[in-house]
């Protein structure tokens, strides 16, 4: 495994870092690779978040919607004469 040090951390960052860390009950090297590993999306999917705060859909519930929408395509010639 590799060892990284980074400098030159700002502040505000360090008191988050810590923060996360005691709430995680974890050490901060532990902290600071599982939040590297979730925002990079390695090893778990890549999220922008937008599916947490808008609900995720199954492809069965996305084709479910689809089908149900699929008649308000339809044209009905008598209504364009």
């Amino acid at each position: 495994m590799k060892a990284i040090t980074i400098r030159n951390v700002p502040p505000e960052l360090a008191a988050a870092l810590e923060r996360e860390k005691r709430r995680r009950g974890q050490s901060l090297n532990r902290t600071a690779i599982d939040l590297l590993k979730q925002s990079l999306g390695v090893g778990t999917r890549r999220s922008n978040g937008l599916g947490r705060l808008a609900g995720e859909w199954s492809e069965e519930r996305a084709r479910e919607f689809t089908c149900l929408l699929a008649p308000f395509g339809d044209i009905d010639p008598e209504m364009w004469k």
